[in-house]
This record gives structure tokens, C-alpha cells and sequence, in this order.
């Protein structure tokens, strides 16, 4: 399967995303709980008691009293509309820039995933890159080390050859090593995206090494540049992080002002104290409340200062964000119109070393090399082989993560990228 497939199964099984989509359903119910300080709230309080009281009478006849034992009950209806509630109405636009941040964060998890299944099913294929590279030294050094020995026994070689090759040998076997943990590993990371922990290389579509680049749309840097500030998904949900608190200043400086608000009571008392005893009111009620704070101990203050300061902080945050972001897709912008460069640069060198360590060979035959030098064409040949495998993946990477510094990848472009490797028929 290529990377586009991986890409498909782990919409649906990677942890980070699905996480990611019940965080923003989460931030999306910031909305309603914002507005509802905006709207009506009505309430039902209902009450009912035994009362045993004794009542004493003082006149002129002199002093009586009376034992009551009775039930008292109460039922009000209350409706309150808020007019006037800066508070109130700072928390529903905080409510609305929070659902607003958590839709930003999605759309860079969603993007983030192309990046990490690109880079994770490259980490591994380049491993296995590096394990036919180790083998193919292997064999090399192996065939130089059987030639030296034979020439030790003929009395025409040196024991420093065979243990020149043995050396370069053992190198090799240990950069195998590496490559089989560093294969696991990638494997491994990519299989959790998928949930498939038993993921085989053999399951992956190699790299074609012909494969087509990618013209880059727009060209120049500056249309970039631009594309990233309007679109990455980074800084759009720090600017809105950043709104958040602002709007939490305003909040917290609503404490200073007042509130006004209207009220509807609808009441029925039966005997709730004494002196309306065996009586039953029925009371309806319509107005407006004014409350004025005047005095909080400095809590608003200090609330306000507080918010002020985490204000200043998201100021900074967004500023930093956005100079790692430009310096990213700086670096990536370069790493595409420098990589195809770079591809036929190590496509030549390549040429050229495998060249170098047939003449190497020949020379050592005819007595002008000796046999440290088809050594170090072998090692040069090998290093070259393992630059040219991982400029092609950086490449490919370097074009998707361009389009994500710039806010601007989506699925196609891993399908583009997916035509670049080979699928067995």
C-alpha cells in the first residue's frame, strides 16, 4: 500500500486525530455556553412545610395563647432577561473565539497527519534503503577481504589489507544493525497510525526512483510567505487564542460596570409566616433590577491586571509562532527549489562512484592503487547511495511540508505524492 492509503485508514484509527475531533466538539459547546448569559433564564422554586408555633396574646383581659399547627407552601415562577451584561456578552464572544480555535486546531491536526504518515512511511522505507546498502558494503568488503587473504597466502598481499577490509567490514555489518532497529521503529510508528502493530515492509509501495517532481504553484517565495500568514492553521488559532484573551480583559473589567436587568415573578404563599397565617397570596411581579457594583475588595482589579498580563503573553506566543512558521516554510521553499538540483547532482555522483571502484580495482591489479583505495571507493559508493535515497525522500517530503507551513496542504497533495511509488501488480 502506499502513503495515500496509510493516509486513509488512519482518518479513522489514529489517536492523535480522533482525539483532536472530540477536543473541537468539546470547543464548539463554547458557543452555546457563552450565549446563554445572553438569553432568558427561567426558574421554579416550589416549598412546603408543618409549622408548630405558639402564639401569644397580650391585652387587657390579659395574657392567652394559642398552639398553631399548620401547613405552609410556596410556588414561585421566575423569568429574568439580562438588558444590559458586558460581562455576559464578553463571555459569548470568548465562547465563540474558543469554538473558533478549536475548528483552527482540527484543520492542523487534519494537515499534520499527511505530514506524519509521509514522514513516518519514508523513515521506515529509507531504513530498508540503508539495510540493502549495508549489505550490498557487506558483500563488497567481504569479496575485498577473501582477495586479500588469497593475496597474503600467494606472499603478494599484506596482513594491513586484510585487516583493512575486515575493519570496513564489521563497519557495514554494524550500520545493518542500526538500519534493522531504526526499520522497527519507523514501522512501528506507522503502524500506530493505523492501528497495525504487526505492519511489514514488505506491505509498503517502494519509491519509484524515477519519479516525477513537483513544479512548485505559486513560484516565488513572497506569494508563499503570504499564503502562510493568511492560512496556517497555527497562527490562525493563535490569533484566536489570542482574541480569548482579550475578551477575557474585557470580562474581567465588566466587574466595574453595572447590570441591568428585567424581571417577571409569578408567586402563591400560603401561611409562609406567621402574620399570614391561614392566608394565601397570589402575586405577580414586573420590573427592572439595577445592581451597581461599588466595592469588591480589589478582586476585579487584580482580575483585570491578571488578564492583561496572559493577554501580553498570547501577544508573544503568536509573534514566536509566527516567526518559527516563516523560518519552516523558508526552509522548506528551499529544500523544493534546491531538491531537483540536488536529485541529478547525487544522480551523477552516483554514476561516478560506481565508475571509481571498477577503475579502483583495475588500478590495484595493474599495481598504481592499493587496496585501502578500493576501500574507500567502496565506503564513498555506499555513502553516496544512502545521500541520493535520502535526498529523494526528503524532497518529496520538503513539497508536503511546504503546503503545510502554508496552510494550504490538502488530501490531493499526498495523492500526488502517493503516484510516485511503486505498486506490485
Amino acid at each position: 500500500m502506499g502513503p495515500f492509503q496509510v493516509y486513509e485508514q488512519a482518518l479513522h484509527k489514529d489517536p492523535v486525530l480522533l482525539g483532536a475531533l472530540k477536543a473541537r466538539e468539546a470547543g464548539q459547546e463554547n458557543r452555546a455556553i457563552g450565549r446563554a448569559g445572553l438569553l432568558p433564564n427561567l426558574n421554579y422554586n416550589y416549598n412546603k412545610g408543618r409549622n408548630d408555633s405558639t402564639v401569644t396574646y397580650l391585652g387587657d383581659a390579659g395574657r392567652s395563647s394559642e398552639d398553631r399547627r399548620y401547613d405552609s407552601y410556596g410556588s414561585t415562577f421566575s423569568l429574568q432577561q439580562p438588558l444590559f451584561d458586558y460581562a455576559a456578552y464578553a463571555s459569548y464572544r470568548k465562547g465563540v473565539a474558543q469554538a473558533l480555535y478549536a475548528d483552527e486546531t482540527l484543520r492542523d491536526k487534519r494537515q499534520e497527519l499527511l505530514v506524519r504518515v509521509l514522514s513516518h512511511y519514508t523513515q521506515a522505507l529509507f531504513a530498508q534503503d540503508q539495510i540493502a546498502i549495508s549489505v550490498a558494503s557487506k558483500q563488497a568488503y567481504e569479496q575485498q577481504f577473501r582477495q586479500n587473504r588469497e593475496l597474503f597466502r600467494q606472499g603478494e598481499g599484506t596482513r594491513t589489507d586484510i585487516l583493512e577490509a575486515q575493519a570496513r567490514y564489521e563497519l557495514a555489518d554494524a550500520e545493518q544493525i542500526q538500519a534493522r532497529d531504526d526499520l522497527d521503529a519507523a514501522l512501528r510508528e506507522l503502524g500506530a497510525l493505523i492501528d497495525e502493530p504487526a505492519l511489514r515492509i514488505e506491505d509498503l509501495a517502494p519509491l519509484h526512483a524515477g519519479f516525477a517532481q513537483f513544479a512548485l504553484q505559486p513560484a516565488g517565495y513572497q506569494a508563499w510567505h503570504e499564503l502562510a500568514v493568511a492560512n496556517n492553521p497555527q497562527l490562525a488559532s493563535g490569533r484566536q487564542a489570542l482574541e480569548v484573551a482579550r475578551l477575557e480583559v474585557q470580562r474581567n473589567r465588566a466587574g466595574h460596570l453595572p447590570r441591568v436587568t428585567a424581571y417577571a415573578t409569578s408567586r402563591r404563599v400560603q401561611s409562609d409566616s406567621g402574620n399570614t397565617y391561614d392566608q394565601r397570596y397570589d402575586t405577580n411581579t414586573v420590573g427592572i433590577e439595577v445592581s451597581m457594583p461599588l466595592f469588591a475588595g480589589g478582586a476585579v482589579s487584580a482580575s483585570t491586571r491578571q488578564a492583561s498580563r496572559t493577554l501580553e503573553q498570547a501577544e508573544y506566543e503568536l509573534d514566536g509562532q509566527t516567526r518559527s512558521t516563516l523560518i519552516e516554510l523558508r526552509r522548506q521553499y528551499n529544500a523544493c527549489v534546491s531538491g531537483a538540483a540536488r536529485l541529478r547532482a547525487y544522480g551523477r555522483a552516483l554514476s561516478s562512484a560506481q565508475a571509481l571502484v571498477e577503475s579502483t580495482r583495475q588500478s590495484v591489479l595493474g599495481g598504481e592503487r592499493v587496496n585501502l583505495d578500493v576501500l574507500n571507493a567502496e565506503q564513498q559508493l555506499a555513502t553516496t547511495r544512502r545521500d541520493l535515497a535520502q535526498a529523494r525522500y526528503d524532497y518529496l517530503l520538503a513539497w508536503i511540508k511546504l503546503h503545510y507551513a502554508a496552510g494550504t496542504l490538502r488530501e490531493e497533495h499526498l495523492s500526488r505524492v502517493d503516484e510516485a511509488f511503486v505498486r506490485a501488480d
